[in-house]
């Protein structure tokens, strides 16, 4: 602590010390600056990103595909792999696809997908209502927060 002093004579005692003047509040009244390595200081402030970037939690879109036509077995093996997917805190997007005729039966894609939303055990949240895009009917759902 060095106290307030005039921009010159700061400047003046980095140079003696071989240090930088950094200015750390510009907005206060008087700006605070400090005498230390240029270097150091980027060092210190890039290591303090580093660790805000790790204490995020990236959230991924997981995808499963369904059919039609999709076995009872099979619909529940792919609700347990999205239950897996939701307990991690993933965001799961159910595509099914529509092949030629099933176009025409969107009722009966849109129940399989209820039948699909049911069987899921975690709780979650439909981000997406069914959608459709083409010739594919698409849901996106998260976990409960």
């Amino acid at each position: 602590m060095l106290g307030i002093m005039p921009t010159a004579e700061a400047l003046s005692k980095a140079k003696d010390l071989g240090l930088d003047l950094i200015e750390i509040s510009p907005k206060a009244n008087p700006p605070v600056a400090k005498l230390l390595s240029f270097d150091k200081f980027r060092y210190q402030q890039e290591k303090a990103i580093q660790q805000q970037k790790k204490k995020q939690k990236k959230v991924e879109i997981k995808g499963i595909r369904l059919s039609v036509r999709i076995g009872q077995h099979d619909l529940e093996f792919k609700a347990g792999t999205a239950d897996k997917f939701l307990t991690r805190g993933d965001k799961v997007k159910i595509d099914m696809l529509l092949r030629g005729r099933e176009k025409a039966n969107i009722d009966f894609a849109a129940e399989v997908i209820k039948k699909f939303l049911s069987a899921v055990k975690t709780p979650c949240n439909i981000e997406q209502e069914p959608k459709r895009l083409g010739s594919f009917i698409t849901v996106v759902i998260a976990p409960k927060t």
